[in-house]
């Protein structure tokens, strides 16, 4: 199935909402510091400083997933265009279900897992995310960056927030 002119665009503009300032702070914070080792470090992280920041990066996924699970982004072309939101679940997965019990919400990140689970060695790739994020060695609770501080995203001088940095990868 060809891709469509709509389902492209759409792909265009989840990639403008990920390049927002914010969202962009969320998903590195979430890629270098959030590494759970339980369902209670995620609740923690909740009930944290870093709520907003989670919460911005799953839901992010979880709604660019449904797009996808309702056919309207292509899902070939998505998961042609995107490895994000597979790092996003990894970090998840092992205690989603225990999430989904604790939270009282038995749909939390359902788009997002049916997505995932649907990517060619599926497993394999969240376990190999897992692996890297621990070696790594960040804790689940780490802070979020000071916005004064160096590890805040920022573009490079001269250039408008939003712009893509040679710094800060653009996945």
């Amino acid at each position: 199935m060809a891709t469509s002119h709509k389902g492209a665009d759409l792909v265009l503009k989840l990639y403008d909402m990920r390049r927002e300032t914010t969202m962009r702070e969320a998903r590195d914070w979430y890629r270098t510091r959030f590494n759970p080792e339980s369902s209670g470090e995620i609740v923690t992280v909740l009930e944290g400083p870093q709520s907003a920041f989670f919460r911005m990066v799953v839901s992010y996924w979880d709604m660019a997933a449904a797009l996808v699970n309702h056919g309207t982004i292509e899902e070939g072309f998505f998961n042609d265009v995107n490895v994000e939101h597979v790092g996003t679940f990894a970090k998840v997965e092992p205690f989603v279900v225990e999430l989904r019990a604790a939270l009282g919400n038995p749909d939390f990140l359902i788009q997002l897992e049916r997505l995932v689970m649907r990517v060619p060695n599926a497993e394999a790739r969240l376990a190999a995310v897992r692996k890297q994020s621990r070696e790594a060695g960040a804790p689940a609770t780490a802070a979020a960056p000071d916005p004064a501080s160096p590890l805040a995203v920022r573009p490079p001088s001269g250039e408008p927030a939003g712009t893509p940095s040679r710094q800060q990868p653009l996945g």
